[in-house]
C-alpha cells in the first residue's frame, strides 16, 4: 500500500541558491523568490512545513521598477505614537534602502504567521555584488523570464 510523502524536519535537503537581482523586475523578482523560499519549487513540498531553500539575492540596488512606481508608490511605516506615521517612495527606498525594498516585497508574499517569519528568515538580500556567505557553496539560480 502506498502512503503520500509528507517531508518534516528530518527529511528536508536546503540548498544555497544565489540570485542576482540587475535588471530584473521587482515584482517577478519577488514572487518567485518568494517560491522558492516556501519550497514550490521541489516535489516533497508541503504546505504546512518550511521546506523552501536559503536565498542569497545580490545587486539589489539595480533591481527595476516599471511605470510611474518610481515617483507615485509609497512606503509606510508608523512608529505607534500619535502624528508618527512615515513614509517613503519607492525612489527613496531603492537610492538609500534596497535591501528593505526587496525584503518588503518578498515577506508580503510570504504565509502569514510563525511558519512565514521563519521562511523569511532564509532570505539574505544585498544591495552590491559580494555577500558573505561563500562558505555555504551557493548555487548560481537563473530566474525563468
Amino acid at each position: 500500500m502506498r502512503t503520500t510523502f509528507m517531508a518534516n524536519e528530518n527529511n528536508i535537503e536546503r540548498k544555497w541558491l544565489v540570485v542576482d537581482a540587475e535588471g530584473k523586475r521587482l515584482g517577478r523578482l519577488s514572487s518567485e523568490i518568494a517560491s522558492i523560499l516556501r519550497g514550490k519549487h521541489k516535489p516533497t513540498y508541503t504546505p504546512h512545513v518550511d521546506g523552501g531553500d536559503n536565498v542569497i539575492i545580490i545587486n539589489a540596488s539595480k533591481v527595476e521598477l516599471t511605470g510611474k512606481k518610481l515617483t507615485d508608490k509609497i512606503y509606510y511605516r508608523h512608529s505607534g505614537r500619535p502624528g508618527g506615521l512615515k513614509e517613503r517612495s519607492a525612489n527613496e527606498m531603492r537610492k538609500n534602502h534596497p535591501v528593505k525594498l526587496i525584503e518588503t516585497s518578498v515577506k508580503g508574499m510570504l504565509p502569514k504567521g510563525p511558519l512565514g517569519r521563519k521562511m523569511g528568515k532564509k532570505l539574505h538580500v544585498y544591495s552590491g555584488a559580494e555577500h558573505q556567505h561563500q562558505a555555504q557553496k551557493p548555487e548560481v539560480y537563473e530566474l525563468r523570464g
